[in-house]
């Protein structure tokens, strides 16, 4: 882990606005502090601003009011420029679909993130890739394309992929939406896992409300607004 902070990430008083068709506040005074080692879901209906909000504290989006600070760093106001290597640095992501690399095998894949970040030599960079993948139980597929393996598997290799820069945050969009149930659950113990050995930080956006429940705390949105 990068920093020793309890807390790994805080926003204040966030609000963003929509201009198209017509002006529109989709976030409404967003306070929101995430402490090391906590399983965090973000919930609600559709078109609450749950994912505008995950842009948002990805640092994809920079179009906002208010603060934001990860691992004791304030991000407002940075270029993209300077924020993209922070991502790559501080965050992993996990989607709802896996967007690996299918002319790749499963180790090229993990290792892309870390290759890209250059902080380690090419064997180092393996050596980390063949040991997240051996934490997420799929080490004896390394040399496997991608679109050899199933969907609960693919999932598998991108978290080790998010995994592979030791990031402070893993941020999921959906990370089991495009999963049965089975899957879903080893997705689940994979993050609990995590969380608990590890001390990972992770915030998932889902609508699954099993999935939901069983994090360490349920944020849910209603019309812009952090409503519990």
């Amino acid at each position: 882990m990068k920093a020793s902070s309890a807390d790994v990430l805080k926003v204040t008083g966030v609000s963003k606005y929509f201009y198209e068709p017509e002006k529109f506040q989709v976030l409404k005074n967003i306070d929101l502090t995430v402490q090391r080692g906590e399983f965090l879901s973000l919930v609600g209906k559709s078109g609450c601003g749950k994912s505008t909000l995950m842009y948002v504290l990805s640092t994809m989006d920079t179009d906002y009011e208010g603060e934001l600070e990860i691992a004791g760093e304030r991000l407002t106001g940075k270029k993209q420029n300077e924020l993209a290597p922070f991502r790559n640095n501080h965050i992993g992501f996990v989607f709802q679909f896996h967007y690996l690399l299918p002319e790749f095998t499963v180790l090229q894949n993990v290792m892309i993130p870390a290759l890209k970040l250059g902080q380690y030599s090419r064997t180092e960079i393996e050596h980390r890739a063949v040991e997240k993948l051996k934490l997420l139980g799929m080490d004896e597929h390394v040399l496997k394309k991608t679109n050899k393996l199933s969907g609960g598997q693919q999932q598998r290799v991108a978290i080790a992929r998010a995994l592979i820069n030791d990031p402070d945050i893993i941020m999921g969009d959906e990370p089991t939406g495009n999963l049965d149930s089975y899957n879903a659950g080893l997705v689940f113990e994979t993050f609990r896992e995590l969380t608990s050995a590890y001390n990972q930080s992770i915030i998932a956006v889902t609508h699954d409300s099993e999935f939901a429940k069983r994090t360490d705390r349920v944020v849910e949105m209603s019309d812009g607004r952090i409503i519990k």
